[in-house]
C-alpha cells in the first residue's frame, strides 16, 4: 500500500487540480492513506479463528490419530500451547496481511470505517473553508480498497451522489493498472469537466482557497517537521 503513495508523482496531480479548477468554482482536495484504521477488532477475530481452527484440529488428532509420533499432543500443555500458536499466527495474519483483514473485517466495517475516516479529513483538511461551500474531497483508503468522493453543500445542490461514481471508478481502475497517478490525474480532470456541466461556475473574481497539493501522510509530517512552514499558507 504504501508503493502506491511512494511512487506518487505529486506534481503531476497538483498541475491536474490547477486545470480542473481554472474553469471551475470547485476546489478538488485529494487524500491518500494507506488505511484508515489498525482494526484491533479484526486482529482479536483472527486470534479468535486462529485458535478455534488449531483446537478444532487437535481434537480431532486425538479423537482419530492412534500413532506414535504425537504423544506431546495428548497432553495438557501441548493442547494449550497449539492453541496458543494458532491464534497467534491468525492475530498475525489479520494484522498484517491485507486481504485476509478485509475478509475478517466484511464489508459492512471497512464501509464504515473508511467513510469515518474521510469525514475526519473533510474537517482536518478544512475543504468547507471556501466562499461558496464549493469544496470537494477525493479520498483513496489503499488497504481497504475503497474511494470517497464528498462534497460540500455548494457542491452537493448541483451534483448528484451518482454523478461520482464514474470518477471513483477511475481512480480505482488506475490502482488495479499499478499507476495510481494516472487514475487520480484523469479523475479530477473528469471531476472539472463534471462541475462545468453541472453549472459550479467560476467567479471573475475567483481565487484558489485551499492549496492544489496532494494530501499523503508523509506530507504531512514533512509540513509538521518544518519549522519555518506557515499554516496559511
Amino acid at each position: 500500500m504504501q508503493m502506491h503513495i511512494d511512487r506518487l508523482e505529486e506534481s503531476r496531480i497538483q498541475e491536474a487540480v490547477q486545470r480542473a479548477e481554472s474553469r471551475t468554482a470547485g476546489e478538488i482536495v485529494p487524500v491518500l492513506v494507506p488505511r484508515s484504521s489498525d482494526y484491533e477488532v479484526v486482529t482479536w477475530r483472527g486470534a479468535a479463528g486462529g485458535s478455534l481452527l488449531v483446537l478444532t484440529a487437535v481434537l480431532l488428532i486425538l479423537q482419530f490419530y492412534s500413532g506414535w509420533g504425537l504423544g506431546w499432543l495428548y497432553t495438557p500443555w501441548g493442547v494449550v500451547l497449539s492453541t496458543l500458536g494458532g491464534g497467534t499466527a491468525g492475530a498475525l495474519l489479520a494484522t498484517y496481511v491485507p486481504w485476509t483483514q478485509r475478509l475478517l473485517a466484511g464489508s459492512d466495517l471497512l464501509d464504515e470505517t473508511v467513510h469515518r475516516r474521510a469525514l475526519q479529513s473533510f474537517v482536518e483538511e478544512e475543504v468547507f473553508d471556501t466562499r461558496d461551500r464549493t469544496g470537494i474531497l477525493l479520498f483513496v483508503s489503499l488497504r481497504e480498497h475503497r474511494i470517497e468522493v464528498l462534497g460540500d453543500s455548494g457542491i452537493n445542490q448541483q451534483v448528484d451522489p451518482d454523478d461520482w461514481a464514474e470518477i471513483v471508478t477511475r481512480i480505482r481502475r488506475g490502482i488495479r493498472n499499478d499507476n495510481l497517478t494516472d487514475g487520480l490525474v484523469e479523475a479530477i480532470e473528469m471531476c472539472g469537466r463534471l462541475l462545468e456541466r453541472r453549472g459550479v461556475s467560476i467567479r471573475p473574481d475567483d481565487e484558489n482557497e485551499l492549496e492544489n497539493r496532494v494530501r499523503t501522510p508523509e506530507a504531512q509530517r514533512d509540513e509538521s517537521s518544518d519549522p519555518e512552514a506557515d499554516p496559511d499558507a
